[in-house]
C-alpha cells in the first residue's frame, strides 16, 4: 500500500496553538536539520540548537522553538509529499523522526489489558493457536478488572500472594502490579523511523502487532519537556517464548517509529493533557483486512512522572535525555486468517495512530530486511555538524 496516498496535514487539531518541533533532512547540507513550525512553514533553528537533544535541554524548549532566528525550509505540505522513500525526490528536503541523540526506552506491561496479554503470551509460549483457551482461563481465575489497583500496594501484593498460591504468578504480573516498572531499551539513539516511514517486523515472526503510545520526551535533568506518538512494534511470538528474547522482539531495523512532530509543554499543553489522552489506532492491509482500536492514557497503572523516575536518577543518568513510550492498553485478538489466531502483521500494513492533542503517524509495514537501511549514526551527524560550522 502506497504512502504516498498519506500525506495529508498529520498535525495536531490545535496545531495554530501548539509548539510543534522535528527534523528534516536538507540535501543541501546533506544532514538533518531541528525545525520549529511556524504558520504551516518548517523553519530550520539548528544554527542555535543543532541538535533536537540541544533543543531540549534548553531553560525553556517551547520558548527557544518559537522565537529563534531561522531558515525557512519549505512549506510542510510539499515535504510532506516528498517524505515517503517509494517517491522520493532526493534533491528535495523530507521528513525524519524527531529525536537524534536521545535514548529510546520504553515502558512496559502499563495497563491491565495489555499485562494480561503478556501473560497469555507467556503461558502460550510464543503460540498464537493457544492463546484464545489461556486468555478465557485467566479471566475466569482471576478477572480483567483491576482499576484503582496500585502497583506495589497491599492490596496489590495480596493479589499477588493469591496468585501464587493459584500457580498463576508471571514474571509480567510482577512489573504490571508490582512496586517496579518495566522500562527497557527499545532501540538505539539515532535509529527511530517517523512519519510516513516504512515500519520493520522481523521476517521469522508469525505473530506481531502494532503498540500505539504517547511517548514522552525527557530532558538529562529529568524533566518532561514534551511528547509525542509512537509505534512500539512488538513480536509476540519471539517474546512470549522467552523474556529473554527481549531485545530480538523489540528491536529490529525500523521497528521504533516515533512522530510525526514532538509538541513541547507550554501554557496550553501540559503534562496534565496527557495524562487525559485519547489514542486512536487504525491497521489497514492490502488484503482488505481492517482493525480499529484505542487506548486511553487515563486507564495507565502507572503516572507518567513515576515511570519516568523510575528511569532516570543517582542509579542511572542520560546526559542526552531520553525519550520513553509510555505503554499502551491496546493488544489485538482480533482474528485475521484463521479463526482463534488472532491478530498479526502482513507486508504493506498500513498503521495510523492518532490523538488530538499530538497528531497523527502513519507507517507502512515491511520485513526489517527491506526497510530503509539505517546508516546515518551518531558519528556521521557529529561529523555533519561539524562540516557545517555548528559544533
Amino acid at each position: 500500500m502506497r504512502l504516498a496516498d498519506r500525506t495529508s496535514d498529520p498535525l495536531p487539531s490545535d496545531a495554530a496553538a501548539a509548539t510543534l518541533v522535528g527534523r528534516v533532512w536538507d540535501p543541501h547540507v546533506d544532514g538533518p536539520c531541528v525545525v520549529s513550525i511556524r504558520g504551516g512553514r518548517l523553519i530550520d533553528i539548528s544554527s542555535a540548537a543543532p541538535t533536537m537533544r540541544d533543543l531540549c535541554e534548553a531553560d525553556d524548549p517551547a520558548a527557544f522553538a518559537r522565537t529563534g532566528d531561522g531558515r525557512d525550509i519549505g512549506p510542510l505540505t510539499d515535504i510532506l509529499a516528498n517524505t515517503p522513500h517509494e517517491s522520493r525526490d532526493l534533491t528535495r528536503p523530507w521528513l525524519l523522526a524527531p529525536i537524534d541523540l536521545q535514548a529510546i526506552k520504553a515502558a512496559g506491561v502499563t495497563f491491565v489489558v495489555s499485562m494480561l496479554e503478556r501473560v497469555i503470551e507467556e503461558q502460550a509460549r510464543g503460540d498464537p493457536s493457544r492463546a484464545e483457551a489461556i486468555r478465557t482461563e485467566i479471566r475466569a481465575t482471576i478477572g480483567d478488572d483491576f482499576r484503582g489497583l496500585r502497583p506495589g500496594s497491599e492490596q496489590a501484593m495480596a493479589l499477588k500472594a493469591l496468585l501464587i498460591e493459584k500457580g498463576m504468578w508471571s514474571q509480567y504480573l510482577e512489573v504490571g502490579i508490582g512496586p517496579d516498572a518495566e522500562v527497557f531499551t527499545k532501540a538505539q539513539p539515532m535509529s527511530a523511523v517517523g512519519h510516513l516511514a516504512e515500519a520493520g517486523v522481523h521476517p521469522r515472526s508469525s505473530w506481531s502487532n502494532p503498540e500505539p503510545e504517547v511517548a514522552v520526551v525527557v530532558s538529562s535533568a529529568g524533566t518532561i519537556v514534551g511528547a509525542t506518538l509512537g509505534n512500539d512494534v512488538n513480536l509476540r511470538d519471539f517474546e512470549g517464548r522467552s523474556a529473554l528474547l527481549l531485545s530480538k522482539a523489540k528491536d529490529n531495523n525500523a521497528s521504533a517509529a516515533i512522530g510525526p512532530f514532538i509538541r513541547l509543554f507550554d501554557a496550553g499543553f501540559t503534562l496534565d493533557d496527557v495524562r487525559r489522552g485519547q489514542l486512536a489506532l487504525t491497521v489497514e492491509g492490502d488484503d482488505g483486512f481492517r482493525l480499529e482500536g484505542a487506548s486511553d492514557i487515563g486507564q495507565i497503572s502507572r503516572d507518567p512522572e513515576d515511570l519516568v523516575g523510575q528511569t532516570i536518577g543517582p542509579n542511572h543518568q542520560y546526559p542526552d535525555g531520553f525519550v520513553l513510550y509510555l505503554g499502551t492498553m491496546f493488544a489485538p485478538t482480533d482474528d485475521r486468517d484463521r479463526p482463534g489466531e488472532g491478530f498479526t502483521h502482513k507486508v504493506g500494513d498500513v498503521v495510523t495512530i492518532e490523538s488530538p492533542r499530538l497528531g497523527r503517524l502513519v507507517n507502512v509495514v515491511v520485513e526489517s530486511p527491506d526497510a530503509e537501511p539505517w546508516t546515518f549514526g551518531t558519528a556521521a551527524l557529529m561529523r555533519n555538524l561539524a562540516r557545517r560550522g555548528l559544533l
